[in-house]
């Protein structure tokens, strides 16, 4: 069902037809097919600027895409994310078309025997921790922790990490970021809080991902990041030509 739009209130029309659209798409109603510029006009009465504008605020959030041939479809939030490689996931999500945001949940020194053994310091070590909410456009995505050890990424505490990488600010601010490493990637029952912090429905897995991160043959950087099930897969190229192996690690 169509929402009448108020047009003697403060809020603007494509305010209104985007939240409208948006409360549609969650119900459904567009499942089969989303309708074209022209048909939301006639809906909704209002002008094509007015509808550009709502349909523009939608696709930046990852809710639509433009397909050629098709028009809008509904885009459900699944990324792919190709393995065996360093990417970021700030870049990964932008370079799909929908912005990247975060909120800082912990930014500062910290002390963590377990992580500095990670990164092979002596127990009592001070670490710099930024843990953060990650969203692609308005949904919750991940929650990500990363750690350093405190006297290199000391000039990291003056960055808003809302809407930037970590590895471009260590790069700007401390002259590194890793350069090889490794990744363990389990799939996990999240905590009540991550599960709450990222939206999920009882029942929905997640990915637990293990990061250690180096530069120039030295630890740097130790990140455990719990990732939405229902919106993010890992694929990997392979080849028979390229040998295999099976490596025995640590179990949770």
């Amino acid at each position: 069902m169509t929402a009448p739009l108020d047009r003697t209130g403060s809020q603007s029309l494509w305010a209104q037809l985007e939240a409208d659209l948006r409360r549609r798409i969650e119900l459904g109603d567009f499942d089969r097919r989303f309708p074209t510029d022209l048909e939301l006009t006639e809906e909704y009465e209002v002008s094509r600027h007015t509808v550009r504008e709502a349909v523009g605020h939608l696709q930046r959030d990852g809710l639509l895409k433009r397909q050629r041939g098709r028009g809008s479809v509904i885009e459900r939030g699944e990324f792919d994310q190709r393995l065996g490689a360093l990417y970021s996931l700030f870049a990964e999500i932008e370079a799909q078309g929908v912005e990247q945001c975060s909120e800082v949940l912990f930014l500062g020194e910290t002390v963590d025997d377990e992580v500095a053994a990670q990164l092979g310091l002596d127990a009592g070590s001070a670490l710099f921790k930024l843990e953060r909410l990650r969203f692609a456009g308005t949904e919750p995505l991940a929650v990500d922790r990363a750690w350093l050890p405190a006297e290199l990424a000391a000039p990291l505490a003056g960055s808003d990490f809302s809407h930037t990488a970590l590895y471009n600010e260590l790069a700007a601010r401390c002259g590194c970021r890793p350069d090889r490493g490794w990744e363990r990637i389990t799939p996990v029952v999240p905590t009540d809080e991550e599960r709450a912090l990222l939206a999920l429905e009882d029942g929905t897995a997640a990915f637990r991902v293990e990061r250690l991160g180096q530069y120039d043959g030295a630890a740097i950087e130790w990140r455990v990041t719990i990732i939405r099930g229902d919106r993010y897969r890992f694929f990997a190229d392979w080849s028979a030509a390229t040998p295999a192996s099976l490596r025995l690690g640590p179990t949770h």
